[in-house]
């Protein structure tokens, strides 16, 4: 929010328009309220008609900081500029200001001699009354706004109960920009998150692999094992490959590129680099072959297994492994990864985030990730996908 430009004086300001009619501010600022945008502008935009409305001679609006200990100014009009840099921000309880905020519902104020001592004489010379009005929204206080008065004559009850109309207005604004604001650092959250897995799943996974893959190179190289060497060489060569590409899409699309062939031929791909780069026999077999879903969801799929088939080959210490796809009794699709490894120890470090991006992936396509012990010993990771989730899906 931005304060809004404050002329020194009312005399200083471009000259105002006549004074509306009270209806017609209203409705203005209905209108204002429902057409969102800048809320500092709004509230500068509508400061003057209320203060001409009130009969005043200066206006400012305070809101309440997210920790609800400060009052900051965002708008102001007919005041020095020197006393608005003043009160940039004071605590939440302070003088008539603070009493608005606590809950009065208006307070008119004659005695201002707490606000001169703490910033100077304008106040008991142009400023002599002081009307504070609370900006609330359901019971609750949001914010002040304050009409600064050199007379001493106090507002009627008609301009009273109006300006406590434009006050609930106000702060319907102000709540509805705040729930705005947190929509968007909710997004934004969700946005870093879904970011973070991809990566995790896709150029985190490679750069493990060719990890992996160093140290034997680098021992078929000491040997003069040529052939050996030249192996690693174009499986280092083809996971450079495959990390590049995810990292085109995730710069391009803010998620690593899926199999045009869809989730099957993916699968399959993925399961013989897993076969050649881990030396744990892997068995896959998929009763539905023809499945098709939507493009999230066989993305979310594949991602889930991937991640599931990384931590058999870094921490299951296994010799056998199962990927198994096929409908469940209820209608839905089951992905289940077995292996007959050490078994799953609980989350920890690495392996603990990457189960929590799984889980994450797991709920993001309606389904549910269900990871504990496989009978016979080792691990047993099943992704179920519910009907209804899975019929939403195909395409």
């Amino acid at each position: 929010m931005q304060t809004g430009t404050v002329p020194a004086t009312m005399a200083d300001a471009a000259p105002a328009e006549p004074t509306r009619g009270t209806a017609a501010i209203l409705a203005e600022i209905a209108a204002g309220v429902a057409s969102g945008g800048d809320l500092g502008a709004l509230l500068q935009r509508f400061l003057e008609p209320i203060v001409q409305l009130a009969g005043a001679q200066a206006g400012a609006v305070r809101v309440l900081s997210d920790d609800g200990e400060q009052l900051q100014l965002v708008s102001a009009i007919g005041l020095p500029s020197t006393l608005c840099n003043q009160e940039l921000a004071v605590d939440r309880h302070c003088g008539h200001c603070g009493d608005a905020a606590d809950g009065r519902p208006l307070v008119w104020a004659s005695d201002l001699r707490v606000c001169a001592a703490r910033s100077g004489d304008w106040f008991g010379e142009s400023g002599r009354r002081l009307l504070a009005v609370p900006l609330r929204h359901r019971g609750r206080v949001l914010g002040v706004y304050n009409l600064f008065f050199s007379g001493t004559d106090e507002p009627s009850v008609e301009v009273q109960a109006i300006l406590k109309s434009i006050g609930e207005l106000l702060g319907l604004a102000l709540n509805n920009s705040r729930l705005e604001a947190e929509h968007l650092r909710s997004t934004l959250a969700r946005e870093r998150h879904a970011m973070a897995a991809e990566v995790h799943d896709s150029l985190a996974q490679s750069l493990a692999f060719v990890k992996m893959r160093l140290p034997l190179l680098e021992d078929a190289l000491r040997s003069h094992d040529e052939a050996r060497a030249l192996h690693y060489c174009g499986e280092l060569r083809d996971t450079v490959r495959q990390a590049h590409a995810a990292l085109r899409g995730i710069v391009t699309d803010l998620r690593a590129p899926m199999d045009p062939h869809g989730l099957d031929h993916a699968l399959r791909d993925s399961v013989e680099l897993f076969r050649r780069s881990s030396g744990v026999e892997l068995n896959f077999s998929n009763e539905l072959p023809a499945l098709r879903l939507g493009h999230d969801q066989e993305s979310q799929i594949f991602h889930v297994v991937q991640e599931a088939l990384a931590n058999i080959a870094r921490h299951a210490s296994a010799h056998q492994a199962w990927l198994h796809i096929a409908s469940d009794t209820a209608g839905g699709v089951q992905i289940v990864v077995d292996d007959d490894g050490i078994g799953f120890a609980g989350p920890a470090g690495n392996s603990h985030y990457g189960l929590e991006i799984m889980r994450e992936r797991a709920r993001r396509i309606g389904g549910r990730l269900d990871v504990g012990p496989r009978a016979g010993g080792g691990t047993r990771v099943r992704l179920t996908l519910g009907p209804v989730a899975a019929s939403q899906g195909r395409s």
